[in-house]
């Protein structure tokens, strides 16, 4: 893509981020899932990583995502409608790797998210969320391995990058770089962020745009 061309999405998707985004519905099991009339893309990443910030962040509101004081508490499938008439539909998944949870609510994550990476034909493709401070986990390992077994795409986009100095934000940046290499279901890009500063927002809001433009 052009210089050009990038611009003119980093434009549109700003125009269509600013524009009508409601929250639809929560599904706790696939029998609760919208119907697929438009594509989806869906966020995950593991308790604390800032999920909820991020996605206040993209849509520019203060409340879209509730952040809870509870992780690992939120097991259900978030679906919310952007644009007026419909474009497409962001996923807010259940937050993993929460070490206090019960082992049911763990299976149950497992199952939830399982069922609706392998299932979702409108599912464009899976935003996963590593906290640059730290880099990819082995709970974060587990997430990719699942997302390369249902073929679905996904890219990286790192969080918290105004918590640590360029030169660290550079190297954890590589070495994510690095390790989704070989992994068949990875964008090669990485997207760094910072919810609180703005950082990255405008290419993370043309990077879901131009996901969902791809039939």
């Amino acid at each position: 893509m052009t210089e050009q061309d990038q611009s003119a999405l980093i434009e549109e998707a700003r125009k269509v981020f600013s524009g009508p985004i409601t929250f639809l519905k929560s599904a706790p099991t696939l029998e609760f899932l919208p119907d697929m009339a438009v594509n989806e893309v869906a966020f995950a990443g593991r308790s604390n990583v800032g999920k909820s910030s991020l996605l206040n962040a993209l849509t520019n509101r203060n409340n879209l995502a509730r952040t809870s004081n509870t992780p690992g508490r939120t097991q259900e499938l978030n679906f919310f409608d952007v644009g007026e008439p419909l474009r497409f539909r962001l996923v807010d998944m259940p937050g993993y790797g929460y070490a206090k949870a019960p082992k049911d609510i763990v299976r149950k994550w497992k199952f939830l998210v399982n069922d609706y990476l392998r299932g979702r034909a409108a599912l464009k493709r899976t935003l996963v969320l590593i906290d640059s401070r730290h880099g990819i986990k082995d709970v974060d390992t587990d997430m990719l391995d699942m997302l390369d077994g249902a073929a679905v795409s996904y890219r990286i986009v790192m969080t918290k990058a105004d918590k640590i100095k360029a030169s660290e934000l550079a190297a954890v940046t590589q070495a994510t770089a690095d390790a989704i290499r070989k992994r068949p279901a990875a964008h090669p890009d990485i997207i760094a962020t910072s919810s609180e500063k703005g950082m990255g927002i405008a290419e993370l809001r043309a990077a879901v745009l131009e996901s969902v433009s791809q039939g």
